[in-house]
């Protein structure tokens, strides 16, 4: 793990993130030099500083990008769009629930985002998911190479607990898929990203009640095989994911990208000030994306978050994947997982360890080892392609 500041584990993970989305370490340095003495402060004052400066970078990224587009290099400019919008996806992150300026930041790294992966000729569409009279955002990848009225296998990828679909985009298993001839659904699902910030959804338990709409709205589609859709979960996804596979029988496969098994326990465990917290503000966090009234409303919400009883119900191959050195969920929390899938014809558990990288809480000190795996394990449980096409 690339540890800039000593004392805060919450900003390392941060900068790694940003690492993994495509951060340039000179403009890391640029942004993060200033901050030694503002990561020592409380989460107030430490996270408007954090803010000012990659919002400032940013704001530069944006006025070269500019001046590209006024040359006509678009491609120069895609990629410098893209950046500004992992830079202020990293700020709008770190941010307290109902800060003054927080939903501009967001708003504006979508804009961003979308500008960005457009100039850069991405063929990533932004897409919209019938819901409870509202709508789930979803990035669509299609797979590389797809024809017209060719059906691909797609993997549906859900977010954790703090990550939107425009991280998990711009990490890479969407790119890595679909090289293997897999296309990808990224979606903000309740209490993450647009659902959460947009439309008021905050998350539940019964993650089939959202997952089986994202299933009804792909079997729509003449580009999807509605017999190959795979799930996925990174983080709180690795709770999500199973659950969902495990209640939805039309899904074929499903991976938990940092397993979640019992996340009661987790936060047992935090208030009494054991493991790592992956935002400041936790406990207004989680208040806010699981719509509670106050910590205690939120841990009466947090018993129905656990896999006991639930993944022996799935029937799929399903594969768990852990950090060896995961200081956010035990990895004790993979062996149940695993140990559980008793019905599953294909079980796999793979712990990430410093060999290979990926050690940390769903790979973010070093995710493309990792990712390929996952890739790799997806193709080969959809029936796609792991070699040179």
């Amino acid at each position: 793990m690339f540890k800039y500041f000593p004392t805060n584990y919450v900003w390392n993970l941060s900068v790694n993130l940003a690492i993994e989305m495509g951060a340039r370490i000179g403009e890391i340095e640029a942004m993060c030099a200033p901050l030694q003495e503002a990561a020592k402060a409380p989460d107030a004052a430490g996270t408007q500083a954090f803010r000012e400066t990659w919002v400032t970078m940013a704001d530069t990224l944006c006025e070269l990008a500019a001046e590209d587009e006024a040359r006509g290099r678009l491609l120069s400019a895609g990629e410098k769009y893209r950046r500004a919008s992992a830079y202020l996806t990293t700020a709008e992150r770190l941010q307290a629930h109902g800060s003054a300026g927080r939903m501009a930041i967001y708003q504006r790294e979508l804009a961003l985002f979308q500008k960005g992966l457009r100039l850069l000729g991405d063929p990533m569409r932004r897409v919209e998911i019938p819901y409870e009279g509202k709508h789930l955002s979803a990035l669509y990848r299609p797979a590389d190479g797809l024809k017209p009225g060719q059906r691909a296998p797609i993997l549906v990828q859900l977010n954790g607990l703090d990550s939107t679909k425009e991280m998990k985009y711009l990490v890479g298993l969407p790119a890595w898929l679909a090289q293997r001839g897999v296309s990808s659904l990224i979606v903000d699902q309740p209490g993450t990203g647009e659902a959460l910030r947009l439309q008021g959804l905050t998350a539940r338990f019964d993650a089939e009640h959202w997952a089986s709409r994202l299933v009804d709205w792909l079997e729509t589609r003449d580009d999807v095989d509605p017999q190959r859709i795979g799930c996925e979960g990174v983080s709180l996804g690795g709770y999500y994911c199973p659950r969902a596979v495990a209640m939805e029988p039309r899904f074929a496969c499903g991976v938990a990208w940092g397993a979640n098994h019992d996340w009661r326990d987790v936060q047992k465990r935090r208030l009494e000030k054991e493991g790592d917290f992956p935002v400041p503000h936790y406990w207004a966090h989680v208040c806010w994306v699981w719509g509670a009234k106050d910590t205690d409303d939120f841990m009466r919400i947090a018993e129905d978050v656990h896999l006991d009883g639930v993944v022996e119900k799935i029937r799929v191959p399903f594969l768990v994947t852990h950090g060896e050195k995961d200081s956010q969920i035990p990895l004790k929390w993979a062996h149940r997982t695993y140990e559980q899938l008793v019905n599953s014809p294909k079980r796999e558990l793979k712990i990430f360890t410093d060999r290979e990288g990926g050690v940390q809480h769903a790979s973010f000190d070093n995710s493309i080892n990792a990712g390929q795996y996952i890739a790799d394990w997806v193709a080969e449980a959809l029936g796609a392609c792991t070699a040179t096409r």
